[in-house]
């Protein structure tokens, strides 16, 4: 069984940090692609950043790029999203995901599994 658990979310001010983590289990951790999407009210759901498990290949969204930062630790079989010069933009709901193959750009249609999501708000 699949288990994808996020943590980290939180209010911050705009130019601030988060650190989201996402505890994985279930899968051939070594051998998967793990990533994060977001939707915000009233907005469909975006792609934000993946890695390849296996040798580390990353994906982000444009939107992001420069600010966030997706890692791995295979010994704790756990995924981070660091987030960094957060914009009131950035808020959404933040959801862990995996899945066998993830094509870059993002499809967000080739994700298998997804976490219950954490809660991410920006003030300005």
């Amino acid at each position: 069984q699949v288990q994808l658990v996020e943590s980290g979310g939180g209010s911050v001010q705009a130019g601030g940090s988060l650190r989201l983590s996402c505890a994985a289990s279930g899968i051939t951790y070594s051998n998967y692609y793990l990533g994060w999407f977001r939707q915000a009210p009233g907005k469909e759901r975006e792609g934000v950043a993946t890695i390849y498990t296996g040798g580390g290949t990353t994906c982000y969204a444009d939107s992001v790029k420069g600010r966030f930062t997706i890692s791995q630790d295979n010994a704790k079989n756990t995924l981070y999203l660091q987030m960094n010069s957060l914009k009131p933009e950035d808020t959404a709901m933040y959801y862990c995901a995996a899945a066998p193959w993830v094509g870059c750009p993002i499809s967000l249609r080739a994700y298998r599994y997804s976490g219950q999501g954490t809660q991410v708000s920006v003030a300005s």
